[in-house]
């Protein structure tokens, strides 16, 4: 296997956090590669760095797109989910975490790849200052930014993978039959629900905040007679999650973001071009 065939999945991964989005971390891969072949690769000392720098520099460059198509899209924009069963290291893993994902969304472009860079990936300031074209000290400015930020707002208290998986079920079997009680029980009263359909599937077009409030838009989906629903489990970014199925078709991924001993934050993908072929 070749150099570059032996780190694609490290480059995938960078680019995928960095840009929430598995198609332009595709692309971005690629474009990495094509990058790869025409440089002269004997004036590198480092190619690891070299193509982590690249991807990196190419995934600002994505998000500074995505932040003007994401201003006009329709209704909450969620990250692309991963479905399916991943292999990562496990210091990676609550990187992957889809309410980690989201939570980066809340970041300027260049905080988000100084801190994915920095306290993720491992590079040190000198690397992240090259691929900003900034000062080191500014560098350590951006990072710092970033990661009081992520600490300000992500106060939960992890659940083992059983707990996690239970709660989400639990969730499942009161939304099936619309048992608000049981909802009560689950749901903190803060609770947020997002939705996103992008314009090309029928969701909220603003996070509904509450409890109470996501009772009610729950219990109200199935009073509208939606059609024979179903569900099966998945993996999502390496987490529990479900589809939702609707007459057969394949219709919303589900996956929660527990608090303790319920649940913080609902996540409904319903944009067909999110959810897996």
């Amino acid at each position: 296997m070749d150099e570059f065939s032996e780190l694609r999945p490290l480059l995938f991964s960078v680019a995928y956090r960095m840009t929430g989005s598995r198609a332009d971390a595709e692309d971005i891969v690629q474009e990495a590669f094509l990058r790869w072949q025409a440089v002269d690769r004997r004036a590198i000392a480092s190619h690891k760095a070299f193509l982590m720098t690249v991807v990196s520099r190419l995934s600002l460059d994505a998000l500074k797109a995505a932040h003007r198509k994401r201003e006009v899209y329709v209704g909450p924009w969620l990250p692309e989910p991963m479905v399916g069963p991943v292999s990562e290291p496990v210091e990676l893993a609550e990187s992957l975490s889809f309410a980690f994902l989201h939570l980066l969304e809340s970041l300027p472009a260049q905080e988000r790849v100084a801190f994915l860079m920095r306290e993720v990936f491992d590079a040190d300031y000198a690397e992240v200052a090259g691929t900003l074209e900034t000062s080191e000290a500014n560098a350590r400015q951006l990072v710092s930014r970033a990661r009081d930020h992520l600490r300000s707002r992500r106060l939960r208290r992890r659940v083992d993978p059983a707990k996690h998986q239970q709660l989400l079920n639990e969730f499942l079997r009161a939304c099936a039959v619309g048992d608000a009680t049981s909802l009560v029980g689950l749901l903190k009263e803060d609770a947020i629900l997002y939705s996103d359909g992008g314009g090309k599937a029928r969701a909220a077009l603003h996070p509904i905040i509450g409890s109470d409030k996501i009772i009610r838009f729950i219990v109200g989906l199935l009073k509208k007679g939606l059609g024979e629903l179903g569900a099966y489990p998945v993996e999502v970014n390496g987490a529990p999650g479900a589809m939702i199925t609707v007459d057969g078709r394949r219709n919303t991924l589900v996956t929660i973001e527990p608090d303790g001993n319920r649940i913080a934050t609902v996540y409904y993908v319903l944009n067909p071009d999110k959810l897996p072929v």
